[in-house]
């Protein structure tokens, strides 16, 4: 078995594979037994774990260049070797088995001093012998591999932080060629050659600056006849007779010469050539590239208009010439007359091409374009993110009962409050009284004219209908339910003492006749033009009412209890259409075509002006709370109005196809109805939050169908049960119907 000197190893790659190695300094372990050591201490080991960084760096000798010595190094070697033949007689067979053999440390360490001593050579660090291992792998350890002997190569301590290295930029003028070693840790400071070399390299040069990519190819086959060929091979016998498929060649070639198919080649005339410079535009061309680059636009195709010979109906007549001549330029819808000529040949210059040209020329040089800016918005993002409808349930969803019994089309609905009872109004001249839970008809009341309106009163101790017949207001007592209930009405109405001096009143209290009192009537308020709404304040003492008259008196008040009547404006403001009581405030909304306009009751003055921009509204309805309010109009449209926020829409629901007839609230959940000529109901959710800064939160959710379109009408009225999430609707089919 062999060694070699430390640093003499020939196998060994990396760093010193370009060193010229001498393998003059070798030994043999026969012939120098006495030299033989122990091996080296092991590093590996936890011997060496408690090495702080600085005694870490300066065992492996990399801190610092100038205090490199091969006289530690030879000392670190005696001290770890064994001291003569009596050790090695000593260790076992094991321990000379289980540890490879070490290098001789003395006579090494002379050899080396010998021959490195006075090494004035400027290669790099020789005790670096890791060789090809990839620096990656020893990132996250003190050390960057291992010796020849099994040692670790520690790496320098480093405690240098940035402004150490600001400090020497600035102080160091050779700051910007200093390099780091990664297989050494070491700063290099590059030469100019190899500074000139990096430059080469990234301008793309050679490397090595005598190369001279240009140099002249020399052929390997010269022109020149030598005296012995490149190849001696006899030539081939086909060599020396004519080709038979050259001759077919050539005899097909002279017969299509012959027929005319193969022309000769004319020669190409020097005169320069004109060429439409926007014919055709690469988008990939330098103006197409260029980031506000406009093409310019196409003229458009000839017609028939332009053809020499065109149809006789492009052809125009002596009025239409005199006419185009008359025109001016820019106004002509041709800026030439069509002609017909019998060919070709005999169709003229045309005069005005130059000028035209030049026009085109001057139209595309001088005529601004601007591209527009398109926003790529997906559509989805403007849907608003509304939540699911299974999540705001209750709602109606699909029809229960239908209530059937009129004769013609039912105009209005109301319910009692205690929800148990309908009342409906038809054109067919009678009041119907509906039990909600059966659909049975409790009783009929001929009025004996058409019914446009009816209100329950909403005081749950008062059990009293108002209907609006003609030009009076009927004032029954339906009598169902609870007799104690219905007699006290009876008694609070009997109890009335006109007053000795009657007032002069816009309308008329008149008693119901005897006859009369059978079938529920108690009380007729006479007018004198039609009433098309009546509707209950909250407190069920007053009732408004509307007349289908102009002026003033559209809108009467009248008291139930004082058996007054009177009319609360001094002029109109247009055509009233409805009218509704605050819920718990003194307001009262008028509707008219085009605005809805909120009045004090108590200071008598006007307190707000909506304007729905509807050109014709329908109904109406307030919210519970009273700070929100729908209407209804027939060009389709659904307003919203929050009255804290703006005399504007807060939103604008277009979901019917066709007018809406009749708008209403739901006493209790958050839900609002709409019913329009399309024979639909929609039902939507609308949460108004306490927060005033909250929006509120509109979600149709359900579409309700069953009543069947007649006369070209649909749905004429809706209403919500006073504590159900129900519905109810009264259709041009005759039918009341019931969605739960």
């Amino acid at each position: 078995e062999c060694w070699y000197l430390p640093g003499q190893w020939p196998g060994k790659t990396g760093r010193h594979e370009n060193r010229k190695f001498n393998y003059t300094g070798l030994f043999c372990r026969d012939s120098f037994p006495s030299l033989l050591c122990n091996p080296a201490p092991n590093h590996n080991d936890g011997s060496d774990s408690g090495l702080s960084d600085s005694e870490e760096s300066v065992f492996s000798g990399l801190e610092d260049s100038g205090t490199d010595s091969s006289e530690d190094v030879e000392e670190e070697d005696r001290s770890s070797c064994c001291k003569g033949e009596g050790s090695k007689e000593e260790t076992s067979e094991e321990q000379a088995q289980s540890h490879a053999p070490c290098l001789m440390t003395e006579m090494a360490g002379v050899s080396c001093r010998d021959e490195y001593a006075e090494d004035s050579s400027d290669e790099e660090d020789i005790r670096n012998t890791v060789g090809n291992v990839p620096l990656e792998w020893y990132e996250d350890f003190p050390h960057v591999g291992y010796d020849l002997d099994g040692r670790r190569i520690y790496k320098p301590l480093r405690t240098r932080d940035e402004l150490d290295q600001f400090l020497d930029k600035m102080d160091d003028p050779d700051f910007w060629r200093t390099v780091k070693d990664r297989m050494t840790g070491h700063d290099l400071r590059l030469t100019d050659e190899q500074v000139a070399l990096v430059h080469r390299l990234q301008r793309g040069q050679f490397g090595d600056v005598s190369f001279n990519p240009y140099e002249p190819a020399v052929d390997f086959f010269s022109g020149d006849i030598m005296i012995h060929p490149v190849t001696n091979r006899p030539a081939d016998k086909r060599s020396f007779i004519p080709s038979l498929v050259e001759k077919e060649k050539v005899s097909r070639m002279v017969h299509a010469i012959k027929m005319g198919w193969i022309q000769p080649r004319r020669p190409r005339h020097p005169t320069p050539r004109f060429y439409d410079l926007w014919a055709q535009e690469d988008p990939n061309a330098v103006l197409g590239r260029h980031k506000m680059h406009v093409p310019a636009p196409k003229l458009a195709l000839p017609g028939h208009a332009e053809s020499y010979n065109p149809p006789p109906e492009y052809l125009p007549t002596e009025e239409e010439r005199l006419a185009w001549a008359q025109q001016e330029p820019g106004e002509r819808k041709l800026n030439f007359l069509p002609r017909k000529f019998p060919s070709l040949r005999a169709v003229p210059a045309y005069g005005r091409f130059i000028q035209e040209r030049f026009e085109r020329c001057l139209d595309l040089y001088l005529c601004p374009r601007q591209r527009k800016m398109r926003v790529n918005v997906d559509p989805e993002d403007l849907i608003p993110r509304l939540p699911r409808p299974r999540d705001l349930q209750p709602f109606p969803t699909c029809q229960a009962l239908v209530y059937r019994g009129h004769s013609d089309l039912v105009r209005c609905l109301s319910v009692s409050p205690g929800g148990q009872w309908l009342v409906s109004g038809s054109d067919d001249g009678s009041l119907r009284l509906w039990e909600v839970a059966t659909a049975r008809c409790m009783k009929t009341v001929p009025v004996g004219g058409v019914v446009r309106s009816v209100a329950w009163n909403p005081n749950p101790n008062i059990c009293l209908v108002a209907a609006a017949m003609d030009d009076a207001v009927l004032l029954l007592n339906p009598a169902l339910g609870d007799r104690l209930l219905a007699g006290s009405t009876d008694q609070l109405l009997s109890s009335f003492t006109p007053p000795e001096e009657p007032a002069l009143q816009p309308a008329r209290w008149v008693e119901a006749l005897e006859e009369e009192h059978p079938r529920g009537l108690r009380l007729r308020i006479c007018h004198d033009k039609p009433v098309t709404q009546v509707t209950w304040h909250g407190r069920g003492d007053y009732l408004a009412v509307v007349l289908a008259t102009p002026g003033h008196t559209q809108v009467l008040i009248h008291q139930l209890s004082r058996r007054r009547s009177q009319s609360p404006f001094r002029r109109s403001h247009g055509q009233v259409q409805r009218v509704a009581f605050h819920p718990t405030r003194p307001f009262l909304f008028v509707a008219s075509q085009r605005s809805v306009r909120v009045y004090h009751l108590l200071r008598q003055e006007l307190t707000k002006k909506l304007m729905p921009n509807c050109k014709w509204v329908s109904s109406l309805a307030v919210h519970p709370a009273g700070d929100n309010i729908i209407c209804g109009s027939y060009d389709s449209k659904l307003v919203w109005f929050d009255l804290d926020l703006s005399t504007k829409p807060y939103k604008v629901l277009r979901h019917h196809r066709k007018a809406l007839r009749a708008v209403a609230f739901h006493p209790r959940y958050p839900l609002f109805a709409s019913g329009s000529d399309d024979g639909s109901i929609i039902v939507c959710h609308g949460m108004v939050y306490n927060d005033l800064l909250q929006n509120p939160l509109l979600v149709p959710v359900k579409v309700l169908k069953g009543h069947v379109l007649t006369r070209d009408l649909g749905v004429l009225d809706v209403a919500f049960h006073p504590t159900q999430p129900w519905v109810f609707s009264s259709g041009a089919d005759g039918t009341v119907r019931l969605f739960t």
